[in-house]
């Protein structure tokens, strides 16, 4: 990713898993895109608390 000239179309894509939002690669996430799943703060506290009450 470091040779990125402006070409936004060439960029990765990524669905969040919660909302299935289309994520496109950000420089701030050039670290860790591999772990980043949610498109926002508000879906990953959803999808914990999903998770959390779907135990019983």
């Amino acid at each position: 990713m470091k040779d990125f000239k402006g070409n936004k179309k060439s960029l990765p894509v990524r669905y969040c898993k919660q909302c299935h939002k289309p994520m496109t690669w950000r420089k701030k996430w050039e670290n860790c895109w591999d772990e980043v799943q949610y498109c926002s703060e508000r879906c990953r506290r959803a999808a914990k608390s999903h998770t959390v009450g779907s135990g019983s």
